[in-house]
């Protein structure tokens, strides 16, 4: 399966994302914010995944800017953003592709199935869309 970096502030919903991620069979790095997410990158130079959310220790923009920093050490990195706060165009105009956008809350089902779609995504870099719910 993928390797997959969770960088997300709040402890219980990484914990939730972490386990449902490694019962999908992948391998789950976590880091809580902006440093732990750069030493691990830094680390580890196969990520396939980063699932990171826009917002970080109060700051609206810092998973934008580590996503952006991450691509440009490691061009083939597919990036799953999710916020519970809105994004607006500006915002989104900074997403790197390929990419998914995972608006809080998600069900595990929309989490694993938005990975799923990352790694299996081959060819040109863009924008993914998540097939329809099946609910």
């Amino acid at each position: 399966m993928a390797l997959v970096l969770i960088v997300e502030d709040d402890q219980q919903v990484r914990v939730l994302a972490e386990s449902v991620l490694q019962d999908a069979g992948h391998t789950v790095l976590a880091a809580t914010g902006v440093e732990g997410a750069q030493a691990l990158l830094d680390a580890h130079q196969q990520i396939d995944v980063l699932f990171i959310d826009v917002c970080l220790g109060g700051d609206i923009e810092a998973g934008l800017r580590v996503a952006q920093q991450a691509k440009a050490t490691m061009p083939k990195l597919s990036v799953l953003y999710t916020t519970g706060g809105g994004i607006n165009a500006g915002m989104q105009a900074t997403f790197t592709d390929p990419y998914l956008f995972l608006p809080k809350p998600y069900t595990l089902e929309q989490l694993t199935q938005a990975v799923a779609v990352l790694v299996s995504s081959a060819g040109p870099r863009r924008r993914l869309e998540l097939p329809p719910n099946s609910n």
